[in-house]
């Protein structure tokens, strides 16, 4: 593969030949848009998020600061510290070192639709006995056509005058 091309430039008129001083850009630009592609379809493989189906409310997103720790429940009851699958015995322990912490870590819960209550309780009276008083609860925000819906509904069962 060469770089450039002997070209005449009086053709027969014995004029010297040159060389072609352009460089052809044509295969880096190529290799590069492959690897466009190639890193757009890869960088949803590199988020480690738990999918969870959380339940919808209407309020503000919360500012996450680094003193937040996050406990993710799945619908088949597993649980979850930040990304790491742990235990209710695990979970214990490490709120009894996280209440040691001056100032004292805020507690976000994300449940999944279909997890059980029991489980939930059981994290926040564990966080409770440690001294943790900062807990809150994870939600998707109401989308507009769930919203409308809920306005239909219940415009739809309020009695009529």
């Amino acid at each position: 593969m060469g770089f450039g091309q002997f070209k005449s430039l009086g053709g027969r008129s014995g004029k010297p030949m040159t060389s072609m001083s352009d460089i052809n850009v044509t295969p880096m630009v190529d290799v590069m848009l492959v690897l466009l592609v190639i890193f757009i379809l890869a960088a949803p493989l590199l988020n480690h998020a738990i999918r969870l189906d959380l339940p919808q409310a209407q309020t503000q997103a919360l500012p996450q600061d680094a003193k937040t720790i996050t406990l993710s429940f799945d619908g088949n009851g597993k649980l979850f510290w930040d990304t790491e699958l742990t235990t209710i015995d695990d979970i214990e322990q490490r709120l009894a070192l996280s209440a040691k912490q001056k100032p004292q870590p805020e507690i976000l819960l994300r449940a999944d639709k279909s997890t059980r209550f029991e489980l939930i309780a059981e994290v926040m009276a564990a966080a409770q006995s440690q001294g943790l008083t900062k807990i809150g609860f994870a939600t998707e925000p109401k989308t507009s056509t769930a919203s409308a819906k809920s306005s239909a509904k219940l415009l739809a069962n309020t009695p009529k005058k």
